[in-house]
């Protein structure tokens, strides 16, 4: 599958393109393979897209905090480090693979584009659809010079608790849910309540990508979910889910497509669930 009929298609990388691109200056690959048991950097280690470093989207992007539930999004002098570490920095182009359809990944594209880097993509299969053209691996520790990147916040990719909670009337803003249908409907989770933001239509974000090879699914496809799921593209669009992966991996899908104002509640179902003093609906 290609990339033609996407409206941004600037946003993803075949593995064709980045084999001619990989050793072109100012480009670098970023492995974004995370394990729950942190054995992420061994996967890293064992073998690699060639010149790629290694990314944890878990210890590099998200906000230190005793609660492990919220997975807010790093402040700027981390991010900042980050990225010193991983050598991407100002003017350079990224692309970002993992192997578990594009939840990592999305979620790293998101935090850069919250900073104001907007040159990520992501790659279309991940590391299996390189390995599927006999491109090479590399079990080399990759280092690179330090660069440095400059943040420039976009606020308006992000949203609070308090700002969620503000937006609940409006009638410019749709509340997307990317949780499962039966985390949506309250029959299943872990915080304190079950259920949804009221007022939020439940877009799966495990429904925009194919689950054999974990590619986005066409832009024809995508369309349909949202109609079937009711969403009013005209309205500024909010995605959340429980630990901000599945709404950045949809917020992904929606600039796949085209639409302009996308935003990511990363607090999530994580907070609100567990907020007495907020409404739920079931």
């Amino acid at each position: 599958m290609g990339i033609i009929g996407y409206r941004r298609p600037e946003l993803l990388a075949t593995p064709e393109w980045l084999a001619e691109n990989i050793a072109r200056p100012g480009f670098q690959v970023l492995d974004a393979r995370w394990r729950p048991d942190g054995s992420g950097r061994r996967v890293y280690a064992a073998g690699h897209i060639p010149g790629a470093t290694y990314l944890d989207w878990r210890a590099d992007l998200v906000e230190p905090d005793d609660d492990s539930n919220l997975l807010l999004l790093a402040g700027p002098q981390r991010v900042t480090a980050a990225l010193a570490r991983v050598g991407l920095g100002n003017g350079m182009v990224a692309v970002l693979y993992d192997d578990t359809g594009n939840s990592y990944t999305a979620r790293a594209w998101w935090s850069l584009r919250v900073y104001g880097f907007d040159s990520a993509r992501i790659l279309m299969g991940g590391i299996e659809a390189w390995r599927a053209l006999a491109q090479p691996v590399s079990a080399a520790l990759e280092l690179r010079p330090p660069t440095t990147f400059t943040p420039r916040m976009e606020s308006r990719l992000r949203l609070s608790t308090a700002e969620a909670r503000d937006m609940l009337d409006s009638l410019d803003v749709q509340l997307l849910d990317a949780r499962a249908p039966s985390e949506y409907a309250g029959h299943a989770g872990t915080t304190r309540r079950l259920g949804h933001i009221p007022g939020a239509l439940n877009v799966p974000a495990a429904a925009t990508t194919e689950p054999r090879t974990g590619r986005f699914r066409p832009a024809e496809d995508i369309w349909a979910l949202l109609r079937r799921a009711g969403v009013n593209t005209r309205r500024r669009l909010i995605c959340y889910d429980a630990t901000g992966m599945g709404a950045c991996k949809l917020a992904f899908a929606l600039a796949l497509i085209g639409h302009q104002d996308v935003a990511v509640y990363d607090g999530g179902w994580a907070e609100w669930g567990d907020r007495l003093d907020l409404p739920i609906a079931r």
